[in-house]
């Protein structure tokens, strides 16, 4: 016969399940607003602290304080700028077609390079169809654009009363955040070092990718707009825009965008234009990843930039523009999962050798490797 001790247990869990599903399955529409505001308390947690000293201890002001400068700085610069980048892209996508058509038209050096292909005759007579077909291809990738951002103009209200519940959520997230977290682990059956482990990977991805990501994508986002503005290009702004979300591709990022533009200047032979977007683009923008990524990101991530990529395309599949942060979280506490799991149960997993023993390892990707050289299960890995 069952222990009614166990019956009882049993029981409790399933009405536990049962009664937390219904909650989720209910709070769903809130679930991202509040991992959000969660995410930002925890990011801003240093500047609120910092208020809170300034005006002796008084929590209710400085998280109000918190949220105010969060809006000025954040929240209403990023609403101006969507409206002006879905005005430059509605424009980009009406006047694409008759603007390559005007510059193939143009006596420039594309001309005598179009004269010299083979089969040019031949054609010569499907040339309005080619331009067609290269004014739609260029049309729809700016009106993919153009969806997106519309997608949260159409939804403004949507958008404004899930932004003051995050703000307000993020109010007292900031002032009872850290009771309210430890109450979380208290309830997760799980050793408290690897309750830090999770917790730590988890303020450190964020903090990564709020400055390996956004804060260096909008860097170079900012000076590739101000290169195509000052060589004349039209709407530099949403080009700007487009550069900074490509900046998240590794090595190519931003030259998707200016390397075409560049040839386009050389071929139109305005030299001035083209050295202009060449500095800008390509020498200042070029290098601001490599020599601000180091110092803003360091070793918080420790995860392979091409894990890093996926995981930020994969969330903004999942979530939209806010997966580029979600992203990479999900991806890092994945990876601290399996690592977790890699330490607890290392006696019963066989250790693993490729052939013999070599100094070339093989490339990280985050995820620890077992080999026979591995700590012991007290040493820190």
């Amino acid at each position: 016969m069952i222990p009614a001790r166990i019956v009882s247990k049993t029981v409790l869990l399933l009405f536990v399940l049962g009664i937390s599903a219904i909650f989720m399955s209910m709070m769903q529409e809130f679930l991202m607003t509040i991992f959000m505001a969660a995410l930002f308390s925890a990011l801003t947690s240093p500047l609120y602290h910092r208020l809170l000293r300034v005006f002796n201890g008084r929590e209710n002001v400085a998280s109000l304080l918190t949220i105010l400068i969060i809006v000025c700085l954040v929240l209403l610069p990023l609403s101006a700028l969507i409206g002006v980048v879905v005005a430059q892209a509605i424009h980009v996508s009406q006047s694409v077609t008759p603007w390559i058509q005007k510059f193939i038209e143009q006596p420039t050096i594309a001309t005598d390079l179009l004269h010299k292909m083979p089969y040019y005759k031949q054609l010569l007579p499907h040339r309005d169809m080619i331009l067609q077909k290269t004014g739609i291809l260029v049309g729809n990738t700016s009106n993919l654009l153009i969806n997106s951002l519309s997608s949260l103009t159409k939804e403004t209200v949507n958008a404004a009363i899930m932004s003051i519940i995050m703000l307000y959520t993020m109010f007292y997230f900031l002032i009872d955040g850290k009771k309210l977290l430890h109450k979380i682990l208290y309830y997760i059956p799980l050793e408290n070092k690897d309750e830090q482990h999770l917790l730590q990977r988890f303020t450190s991805v964020a903090r990564a990718t709020i400055k390996g990501t956004l804060i260096i994508g909008i860097i170079q986002g900012a000076l590739c707009g101000l290169g195509f503005a000052l060589a004349g290009i039209p709407n530099p702004v949403f080009w700007g825009c487009l550069m900074a979300v490509l900046s998240i591709v590794p090595s190519v990022g931003t030259a998707i965008v200016w390397g075409p533009a560049l040839i386009i200047l050389i071929l139109a032979q305005d030299i001035a234009g083209a050295v202009t977007v060449g500095i800008f683009c390509g020498l200042i923008a070029g290098n601001a990843d490599n020599l601000l990524r180091p110092r803003l990101v360091g070793k918080d991530t420790e995860m392979h930039d091409l894990f890093i990529l996926f995981s930020t395309f994969g969330g903004i599949t999942m979530f939209g523009i806010i997966g580029i942060i979600v992203g990479p979280i999900i991806a890092a506490l994945f990876v601290s999962i399996w690592e977790i799991y890699g330490e607890s149960f290392q006696d019963f997993l066989p250790a693993v050798c490729f052939g013999k023993q070599t100094d070339d390892q093989p490339a990280n990707l985050g995820v620890a490797s077992r080999t026979p050289t591995d700590p012991a299960p007290d040493q820190e890995v």
